[in-house]
C-alpha cells in the first residue's frame, strides 16, 4: 500500500471538519474523491500534507507520517497541487519548473523536455512570466513543477476548476500519462465526467466523511449516491 489515511480527524480550530475518514491508494491507481464544495475534500488533502491540525492514521510506504511538516512529506514523494495553483508570478515558466525540482534532478522520471512535450504552451512560454499566463497555463506550470519533484503520489485539488473543455481534456491526459509512468494519483475533482474517465476507484464525500467507495462503474449505476451527494 502506498498511502493508506485510517480515522483521519481535521479540525480549524474549534470546528471539527473531518470524521473519521479512511482512504488508500495503490501504487500507480487513480483515485478520484468527489463531492460537493464544502464536504471536506480539500481539507483531506492538506491534513495529509501536514497543513492542518489533525488525529488518527497517515501511512506512508508503511511509515506514520501524521504530524510531520509539510516539506518533510513532500521530500518523500508526496506532490500536491493547491485549488489556488501558488505559481511565482515574476519568475518565468522555466524557473517556476526549476524551484520544483528535487535536488539536481539526476535520475529523475521528468525533465524539461517531458513537460514542454506534455504541454507545448509552455516551451513557447518557458521565458515568459508566470504571473500573464492565462488560468489554464498557470494550470499547466503547477501541474508540471509538481512533477519536476518526482513524486510516487500527486495529490491534485480541483485541477480543471475554470478551465475550456479543449484543457480539461489535456489534464485528463496529463493524468493518465502520470500513470503509465507509476505515478499514483488522488485526483480532488467535482466534474465527474473527467474523474468517471480516467480513475480505478471513486470515493464520494459528504459532511466530513466518506459515504460511497467503489468503482466507477458502480457510481454510475448508484443513482441515489449521485443524486445525495453529488449533484446539484
Amino acid at each position: 500500500m502506498l498511502l493508506d489515511v485510517k480515522g483521519l480527524n481535521a479540525f480549524y480550530g474549534k470546528s471539527h471538519v473531518l470524521h473519521g475518514v479512511d482512504l488508500a491508494v495503490e501504487q500507480g491507481e487513480i483515485v478520484a474523491l468527489l463531492g460537493r464544495n464544502g464536504s471536506g475534500r480539500s481539507t483531506t488533502a492538506k491534513a495529509i500534507m501536514g497543513m492542518v491540525e489533525c488525529t488518527g492514521s497517515v501511512q506512508w510506504r508503511g511509515e506514520a507520517i501524521l504530524g510531520r511538516q509539510p516539506f518533510e512529506i513532500a521530500h518523500r514523494g508526496i506532490g500536491y497541487v493547491p485549488e489556488n495553483r501558488d505559481i511565482f508570478p515574476r519568475l518565468t515558466v522555466e524557473q517556476n519548473l526549476l524551484l520544483g525540482r528535487k535536488g539536481s534532478g539526476k535520475g529523475s522520471r521528468w525533465s524539461f523536455d517531458d513537460m514542454y512535450r506534455m504541454f507545448p504552451r509552455l516551451k513557447e512560454r518557458q521565458h515568459t512570466e508566470a504571473g500573464v499566463l492565462s488560468g489554464g497555463e498557470q494550470q499547466m506550470l503547477t501541474l508540471c513543477r509538481t512533477l519536476m519533484g518526482d513524486p510516487d503520489l500527486v495529490i491534485i485539488d480541483e485541477p480543471t476548476e475554470g478551465l475550456a473543455p479543449k484543457i480539461v481534456e489535456l489534464v485528463g491526459e496529463y493524468l493518465q500519462n502520470l500513470k503509465g509512468r507509476g505515478v499514483s494519483v488522488l485526483l480532488i475533482e467535482q466534474k465527474l465526467t473527467i474523474a468517471m474517465a480516467i480513475s480505478d476507484r471513486a470515493l464520494v464525500m459528504g459532511h466530513g466523511s466518506i459515504v460511497f467507495e467503489g468503482t466507477p462503474a458502480r457510481l454510475r449505476e448508484d443513482a441515489a449516491t449521485r443524486q445525495e451527494w453529488l449533484e446539484v
